[in-house]
């Protein structure tokens, strides 16, 4: 009988931590290979995490409700037939060490101060894939500071070159000043017509000491991590003075980036201060109740599938413009149809609502508006039209909203959809969903009208370009050859990417939908 460690393994595609929900199991139970021991929320799901040995608990290391990062011990087993791990760990050294084995304890140590440092620097350990950290290596980058953007701060490859940009920019910041101190001139770069003066130290024209004039320029050329980094900082890269002009065309580095918002930032802390010397003085009370830990009130941790729905929902609405077509339809026939089919359905244990109608009108609309159907590949400066029908369904949860896919909805009759969705509904509410049924869509529905309510503002599940919000199907006065009657009405609300999309084809799209609907047999043709 020996002592077995088991570590958190990555429950996920790339995640580096987890909430421990609950534990399923407790000292002295006996438990078999792949026997679920523990509840683990991750940024995107509920999952079960088996045990990877037959044998008996003999500790569990955390408590329920602590986050615990990937590789960390959780749990240790007594297991039949197995030395002890920290005795088998442990082989002794051999008397005679030859060159090659100092070489390498050298290495290790090496190796060890530098994860130590890595580890201090940030007050915990930094999650980084081995290629980041080669990366980080290669480019002199302290990779303990860098910001991961990665799931739960994880560093990526990315984000070690933009740090090393950002140090290169920082570098030839200081080189500027100096050159400005030792009695340069200020660097004056003309693009269009239009100049641009900074000199740290003066000031002019009422202007704060570190104000820089916006250039202004319609286009500018820059590298994609240029163009993350001003994103990122909230400049506008058409702002930002040129660094050079390549093929008549302004050009912008990371460096000339990074400088302009410091310079921005500067000026509105000069503004703030004057403001300050005014005599605004905030109100101490005011004050201490909004300082952190100040605001009174029931505390729940921003995290896990909760944290991760924010992030996605800022990334989608300050990466996409959005523009919201809202218009209502008339579907007495659907409603009719829905009214027949029902029964039908419910003959084959499959509950039948209107969302597979939907479904099939949006898909067999994408099809003839190709453009609603696909995603912007910012990298490589490309749109892509996607060939495959993959709907999501935004859905209520008790951690929140998710999507779950139903895919090739364009291939698939009504009742396929219907069970499959209220299949994937249920398991998404009861948090037994796969993360990769989460995964792929390529347009979205929600239907917001379920608890009330006719339009809204729908946010683009991000990376694709539309969304259809669904108001309440119900019956509403109609005006029809001149009397008012009343009929059944939907109203829709269609979110798109301005990028991509233009007002008239959001609108074209949207009655092509509503056809559909109006005359729910027509779906019979596709």
């Amino acid at each position: 009988m020996g002592s077995k460690d088991f570590k958190l393994p990555d429950v996920g595609e790339g995640v580096a931590e987890g909430e421990l929900v609950s534990w399923l199991v407790g000292p002295g139970d006996t438990v078999e290979e792949d026997q679920p021991v523990a509840e683990v929320e991750t940024d995107k799901a509920l999952v079960e995490v088996p045990s990877p040995y037959n044998g008996t608990v003999k500790e569990l290391h955390v408590e329920e409700g602590t986050m615990v990062p990937v590789g960390d011990v959780i749990i240790t087993y007594e297991v039949e037939g197995e030395g002890d791990e920290s005795a088998e760990a442990e082989p002794e050294p051999e008397a005679e060490e030859t060159a090659e084995a100092e070489a390498e304890a050298s290495a290790e140590a090496e190796t060890a101060e530098s994860e130590q440092a890595e580890t201090s620097a940030k007050g915990g350990r930094v999650f980084a894939a081995p290629s980041a950290r080669r990366l980080a290596r290669e480019l002199g980058v302290d990779i303990a500071a860098v910001s991961g953007s990665g799931p739960s701060g994880r560093v990526t490859d990315a984000d070690v070159r933009q740090a090393a940009e950002s140090e290169a920019g920082a570098s030839a910041s200081a080189e500027t000043e100096s050159e400005a101190q030792e009695g340069g001139g200020p660097r004056d770069v003309d693009v269009g017509g239009k100049s641009s003066v900074t000199k740290r130290g003066e000031a002019g024209n009422g202007q704060q000491p570190s104000d820089v004039e916006a250039a202004g320029r319609d286009r500018t050329l820059a590298a994609p991590a240029t163009r993350r980094t001003a994103k990122e900082q909230g400049v506008d890269l058409n702002d930002v003075p040129a660094t050079e002009m390549r093929d008549g065309e302004a050009f912008v580095s990371a460096a000339a980036v990074t400088e302009y918002a410091e310079a921005q930032q500067a000026a509105q802390e000069a503004d703030a201060q004057a403001v300050a010397e005014a005599g605004a003085v905030a109100d101490e009370e005011t004050a201490s109740a909004t300082s952190e830990g100040g605001i009174s009130g029931e505390r729940i941790p921003y995290r896990g599938v909760r944290r991760t729905i924010g992030e996605a929902m800022q990334n989608s609405k300050f990466t996409a413009p959005h523009v919201t077509h809202h218009d209502s339809t008339d579907v007495s026939a659907l409603v009719e149809l829905r009214a027949e089919l029902k029964e039908v359905a419910a003959e084959r244990d499959v509950r039948l609502s209107y969302m597979p109608f939907v479904m099939k009108a949006i898909a067999a609309a994408l099809k003839q508006y190709p453009y609603m159907n696909a995603t912007l590949d910012e990298e490589n400066e490309e749109i892509v039209l996607r060939d495959e029908y993959h709907i999501g369904v935004a859905t209520a949860t008790d951690a929140g909203l998710m999507v779950p896919v139903v895919e090739n909805v364009d291939q698939k009759g009504l009742l396929q959809i219907a069970e499959e969705m209220n299949d994937k509904i249920e398991r998404a509410r009861d948090r037994s969903i796969g993360r990769d049924e989460l995964r792929g869509s390529t347009f979205t529905i929600t239907n917001f009208g379920v608890v009330g309510g006719e339009y809204a503002t729908p946010i683009i599940n991000y990376p694709e370009v539309g969304i259809m919000g669904l108001g309440e199907l119900k019956e509403r006065a109609v005006v029809e050859d001149g009397d008012v009657v009343a009929r059944h009405t939907l109203p829709l609300s269609l979110s798109i990417d301005h990028r991509i999309l233009d007002g008239a084809v959001a609108a074209q799209f949207a009655n092509k939908v509503m056809e559909y609907l109006q005359h729910p047999k027509l779906l019979l043709l596709e």
